[in-house]
């Protein structure tokens, strides 16, 4: 029974060694090297905002993000933003205030404790939780291996599809279909919304296609998990005070017991 479970963990393990796996119809979803990733990585900041000036300057106009609060973008561990630009930003946004005209409602300039406005376009879902939503099961037969032992999710396949266009059209019942590597089926109706060099970064950073995808991407990311470097923070504490808890209970159980042993010992008898 080992050796059959040995085997089937080898080779699954060597499944999941490819940089980029077809899940089945699933599409090929490419392991990209987040900072995020694993239990020591952390959210880079930079990268963060740049990601919020992608889907700012690209994405906001059909995807929103109605579960993220403005004043989150000044959060520690996340975007960053210093107050001032929090707020400037946010001012930038109107949102629906149902208590305006005498309960018939209006709309007026956010504030920080508002979230971000929802766009409810046909087919343009909402982003605040893309994320997590797509970090699905990526692998050979949707076990989920890729995640299991190389960390792959939702990022990965947000960064594989903005980048996965091939240039490729059809129609099909009239509407418009791109070919699209890592999307379900390899056609999406979505256009590719982002071309490469297609916005310039105050930090001088790279503007290529994939290099914009990972930045909206790992933005998205923390959209979907603001509080993952406290979890991951908390659960490595917990880990270590786990550790010595139980070395501490090990060494006070064989003192506790030494006596009982050695009197036994000189005995003769078998200590219990």
């Amino acid at each position: 029974m080992f050796k059959k479970l040995a085997i089937t963990a080898a080779a699954l393990t060597a499944l999941a060694g490819t940089p980029a796996i077809a899940a089945g119809g699933a599409g090929y979803v490419t392991d990209y090297a987040f900072s995020f990733e694993g239990p020591f990585g952390k959210f880079d900041q930079n990268q963060l905002q740049r990601g919020l000036k992608v889907y700012t300057e690209i994405c906001a106009s059909c995807h929103g993000l109605q579960y993220v609060p403005f004043r989150t973008l000044s959060d520690e561990g996340g975007v960053g933003l210093p107050e001032d630009q929090m707020k400037a930003y946010t001012s930038n946004f109107e949102v629906w205030d149902s208590s305006l005209n005498d309960g018939e409602g209006d709309y007026r300039q956010a504030v920080p404790s508002d979230n971000f406005p929802a766009v409810n376009g046909v087919g343009a879902p909402d982003l605040s939780l893309m994320a997590k939503a797509r970090a699905g099961f990526h692998g050979p037969y949707g076990l989920g291996t890729n995640q299991l032992f190389k960390g792959m999710g939702g990022a990965e396949y947000i960064a594989s599809l903005l980048a996965g266009y091939t240039g490729e059209e059809k129609e099909e019942a009239g509407t418009v279909l791109y070919e699209n590597k890592a999307f379900p089926g390899g056609w999406i109706s979505m256009a590719p919304p982002l071309w490469g060099d297609d916005l310039e970064f105050d930090d001088g950073a790279a503007t290529d296609l994939e290099s914009i995808a990972q930045d909206v991407s790992a933005f998205l990311m923390w959209t979907a998990e603001p509080k993952m470097m406290a979890r991951q923070q908390m659960g490595l504490t917990s880990v270590l005070l786990l550790s010595l808890l139980t070395v501490l209970l090990y060494l006070t159980n064989k003192r506790l017991w030494a006596p009982v042993k050695k009197k036994a010992k000189a005995s003769g008898q078998p200590a219990e």
